[in-house]
């Protein structure tokens, strides 16, 4: 399959490239100065999404391919869009780009993880599957880090060049995001209608809760409203193009059904919905309550 071999691979590594040339070494080390709201952010992307996704699916009892389907969404980094969405929610969108970048270059190592854990825990046949994980591991580099790194040493390097170039292909980026989400979409528009009411609803708990939760428990911790509010849309944003880009290929190594993309597919529709509704909340309150710490 051409989408599979060639188109979602290369766009996903053109994506990431575009992430890349927005990054300065300072987004790393902003740990160092933002301390607390860098904590909070990664605590809720890397272990609270993961964590409440596995809660969940003990609730929603569901195939354990569309299972392993949620898991790997939870794995996945932050979206590409959360940095936009961020900066249009009036957020603190130097530290959204920061979690962006630091979740980006974790995938590697969290993803394999929460992956294997995950087939372990619920492949319920006596069948033994022999995963992957160096193709896996070596993909997400090929596909994901390495171009984030590229770009980045682009910027640090010629920051007139990288910003020039990421200009023209921020706009084309998320339309290829677009594309591969709509693309796996479209060929999978029955498997997806025959799940969605099986996995609509945990999806929507998924996304909620996590953005939810990241908003109020930063601003419990006692970070600025902005910074709340990039946690927040940064939690619920998942790369989901990276989402089906692993799904994919476990399914097309392992000849397993497409189950496993299903929950990526309809995460990307739900997420989008969520983050609107979520900008129009916070732009649209008191200005008091807006300018408050």
């Amino acid at each position: 399959m051409i989408f599979a071999k060639l188109l979602l691979p290369v766009g996903l590594a053109f994506i990431m490239f575009g992430i890349g040339l927005t990054l300065h070494w300072s987004d790393f080390t902003r740990i160092a100065k933002q301390p607390l709201a860098i904590g909070i952010g990664l605590f809720c992307q890397l272990l609270l999404l993961p964590i409440t996704a596995f809660s969940l699916l003990h609730f929603f009892k569901l195939d354990p391919m569309l299972a392993i389907g949620v898991m790997i969404l939870a794995a996945s980094p932050g979206g590409i869009t959360s940095n936009l969405l961020t900066h249009l929610a009036k957020g603190d969108t130097a530290l959204s780009i920061s979690l962006t970048a630091i979740s980006s270059l974790a995938g590697i190592i969290t993803i394999p993880l929460i992956v294997g854990f995950s087939f372990t825990w619920f492949q319920l046949s006596s069948t033994v599957i022999d995963l992957p994980v160096w193709r896996l591991v070596i993909g997400i580099f090929v596909i994901s880090t390495l171009p984030v790194i590229i770009g980045l040493l682009i910027n640090q390097s010629k920051p007139k060049l990288a910003a020039k170039i990421e200009r023209k292909i921020r706009p084309l980026s998320i339309v290829i995001f677009a594309g591969i989400v709509l693309s796996a979409f479209y060929s999978e528009w029955g498997a997806m209608i025959a799940n969605l009411p099986t996995i609509g609803g945990l999806m929507v708990a998924l996304n909620l809760t996590i953005m939810i939760a990241g908003f109020f428990l930063a601003k419990f911790l006692g970070v600025s409203l902005q910074a709340a509010k990039a946690i927040s849309l940064e939690g619920g944003l998942q790369n989901g193009a990276m989402g089906i880009f692993v799904a994919t290929t476990l399914a097309t190594t392992l000849a397993q059904n497409n189950a496993l993309l299903i929950p990526s597919i309809i995460y990307a529709l739900i997420m989008n919905i969520s983050a609107f509704v979520f900008i129009a909340a916070v732009l649209f309150k008191p200005s008091t309550s807006i300018n408050s710490q």
